[in-house]
């Protein structure tokens, strides 16, 4: 099973990109049986729940920090041992400390990945900007490149 985890808030411009992602993979081409695609937005509580279920692989879809060119994507591999131990916030969405928290609630971290985009803004606002918005197509086409590889674990 696949869990395809779009986050980010909405309201606060291109914080929203991995909503928009999931939103466009759950509009899109079918995906492989098994695998289920969800907005989770800033409910960090929630997709650590979920992750109990017992998933072969997470995808993170997430906006991540302006160090960088604005629209850029990368994919990253999350190495479980660096997961972190933050404390897990019921209302806001820190992606190590729900993915630490899975383990504090007794599950297993499945093989996880991050398809992640550079931000170029993050005021309160409804919108991703020119060059996040861009890269969305390419954010769509990397989680299917994931998607299509043989699954370690």
């Amino acid at each position: 099973m696949i869990l395809i985890a779009g986050i980010g808030n909405v309201f606060l411009g291109d914080d929203g990109f991995g909503p928009e992602v999931a939103r466009r993979l759950a509009a899109g081409a079918p995906l492989p049986d098994g695998t289920r695609v969800a907005d989770y937005g800033i409910r960090g509580l929630h997709l650590a729940h979920d992750l109990l279920a017992g998933y072969d692989t997470l995808i993170l879809i997430d906006a991540l920090p302006g160090d960088g060119t604005p629209g850029r994507v990368e994919v990253l591999e999350v190495d479980p041992s660096g997961a972190g131990a933050g404390e897990l916030d019921g209302h806001g969405m820190d992606p190590l400390a729900v993915l630490a928290a899975v383990a504090r609630l007794g599950g297993t971290l499945p093989v996880t990945y991050v398809v992640g985009c550079r931000i170029g803004a993050v005021d309160e606002g409804i919108g991703l900007s020119a060059p996040v918005r861009a890269a969305v197509p390419e954010a769509v086409a990397a989680v299917h490149a994931l998607l299509r590889a043989p699954v370690r674990g």
